[in-house]
């Protein structure tokens, strides 16, 4: 069935099982589908704005008024990537623990402060320290895709996860309005000092930050079905409330990992208030006229398979050293790395090759890669989701993934090796890598909650992670190769192809995993 013009707005059909969505209302911020959506993507967006406010006033001014040398800048960009890659490696866990949206706020509201303490500083050091603790925000990348995922189902949550990363992503690229803009306004209508305006601008992004985190921790619900805590709980009374009696489906300590009595089909006590608080959740939701149909054996395979549970310590390190997990973690490492990497020099580099610009010009027309992810993150994401309602097969969005990376790493090469004086030139090859790079951002997020779903917020903390490690490997290429971009971009470009040529091999998904398919 194709696309109906409704989806925007109408009341999404749902999974039987998990209360996921089939469809995003992404005009109705009344339904809770459609609230969470929007927090998703808004609320990333704002961190990483806040994020990403140092970069548009470090190269000038506040490198003028510290007195930074142009090593110290670089370093302090690496020392943010640094501290957003470990927040993402915990914030994975703390989605499977705590729940995304409570993970959520919780990192939002940890990285309004240096945010607010932005202020204070004076020397290098000091922005180090600052800029370390505002990565906690760069985190946010992870409950953000972790909650759209518990969501939207396998059918749109591609879609789903990239439009929340795409437009989330854009917030790079608004920053570099945003964050001049206040400075401007502090300096020509406040008449404040070069050495307080940019200062006093940073508290614009804290009150952001603080506003959203409220209002996705206060109007929003943890999981389709309530409360995290209560999720296991609420799948086993949808399953017999569709007559779907199974023990042992969901790891609950004493209630679906309830032994049975030796071969007794008396019902136990426990099933007992299940089955009852079964007809309450009919009677709650009515007869399920807002459902999707599936049989017995594919909602066992959803309760099974693909409700996150509270893995052990070698639990979570199988799934963190499984092939899958490094093949997709891999990826990511290359496209969002890139595109982090990227992000932090490309002013630079066309000032370098476009002096006539001038820095207000090459400061917008380098926005202009980071709002294309309004447009290309969600496209990869969109797609893979067609190729796999066409296909039925994973692999079909794993091969999507590759070829992406591979048409990247050939532009990639392609502006290294032309260092091209000609806008025209430099600029069409920046705008068709940035499509095959943002929508490979898109691409990969979309067969992430396909990989080990019971343990998707480890999956999506260790991918984010290597995003930022790729960023992080990159930008020290950046670094040490001086103003030689070009030479650093094919290089990039070749990293790119050999790594997912070494990948491309890996199955998508683990041999005998119950779910995700």
């Amino acid at each position: 069935m194709g696309f109906r013009i409704t989806t925007l707005w109408k009341a999404p059909e749902v999974n039987p099982v998990n209360r996921k969505a089939h469809s995003i209302p992404v005009l109705n911020p009344f339904n809770q589908y459609g609230r969470v959506y929007f927090f998703s993507w808004f609320g990333f967006m704002i961190a990483f704005l806040a994020w990403y406010a140092f970069p548009p006033l470090l190269s000038e001014v506040i490198k003028h008024d510290l007195k930074l040398s142009q090593k110290e800048v670089a370093n302090s960009n690496i020392i943010a990537l640094t501290a957003t890659l470990l927040v993402r490696l915990v914030a994975g866990p703390a989605c499977d623990y705590f729940g995304p949206r409570v993970t959520f706020a919780a990192c939002l509201l940890l990285g309004a402060i240096p945010s607010a303490l932005a202020g204070t500083i004076h020397n290098a050091t000091g922005l180090y320290f600052i800029r370390f603790f505002v990565g906690i925000l760069g985190g946010t990348f992870v409950p953000c895709q972790v909650w759209s995922t518990g969501f939207f189902d396998k059918n749109v949550v591609g879609s789903a996860n990239a439009l929340t990363a795409g437009l989330g992503n854009a917030g790079g690229g608004i920053t570099y309005f945003v964050m001049p803009a206040i400075y401007d306004s502090l300096r020509s209508r406040q008449h404040l000092s070069e050495h307080v305006a940019w200062r006093v601008s940073f508290i614009a992004p804290f009150i952001l930050i603080t506003a959203v985190a409220i209002g996705l921790f206060v109007t929003c619900p943890d999981t389709p079905t309530g409360k995290w805590s209560e999720r296991h709980l609420a799948v086993q009374q949808n399953l017999q409330a569709h007559g779907v009696r199974a023990s042992n489906v969901v790891n609950i300590p004493g209630i679906i990992t309830e032994k049975p009595n030796n071969g007794d089909s008396t019902p136990t006590s426990t099933e007992k208030r299940l089955d009852e608080e079964a007809e309450l959740a009919t009677a709650k939701h009515g007869f399920f006229t807002n459902e999707t149909s599936m049989g017995a054996q594919e909602m066992l395979d959803a309760a099974r398979g693909e409700v996150v549970v509270k893995p052990s310590f070698h639990e979570a390190l199988a799934v963190i050293l499984s092939p899958q997990t490094v093949m997709i973690a891999m990826c990511y490492f290359c496209s969002f790395g890139a595109e982090l990497a990227i992000n932090s020099i490309l002013g630079s580099y066309y000032l370098k090759n476009f002096p006539t610009l001038g820095q207000t010009g090459t400061g917008k027309w380098a926005a202009m890669f980071g709002l294309l992810n309004v447009f290309f993150r969600p496209l990869g994401g969109v797609i893979a989701d067609i190729i796999y309602k066409r296909t039925h097969s994973v692999w079909a969005k794993k091969i999507w993934i590759h070829s992406l990376a591979i048409i990247c790493g050939a532009f990639l090469i392609a502006i290294g090796v032309t260092d091209s004086h000609s806008q025209t030139t430099m600029f069409g090859l920046f705008a068709g890598m940035a499509f095959f790079l943002e929508a490979g951002n898109g691409a990969n997020f979309a067969l992430v909650p396909h990989i080990h779903p019971f343990a998707n917020g480890i999956i999506s903390g260790v991918t984010g992670a290597f995003g930022n490690l790729g960023g992080i490997v990159f930008a020290i290429i950046f670094r040490y190769e001086g103003q030689d971009y070009g030479k650093t971009m094919w290089i990039i470009g070749v990293m790119t192809i050999a790594i997912n040529l070494t990948v491309c091999w890996i199955k998508p998904i683990p041999k005998g995993q119950i779910g995700g398919y």
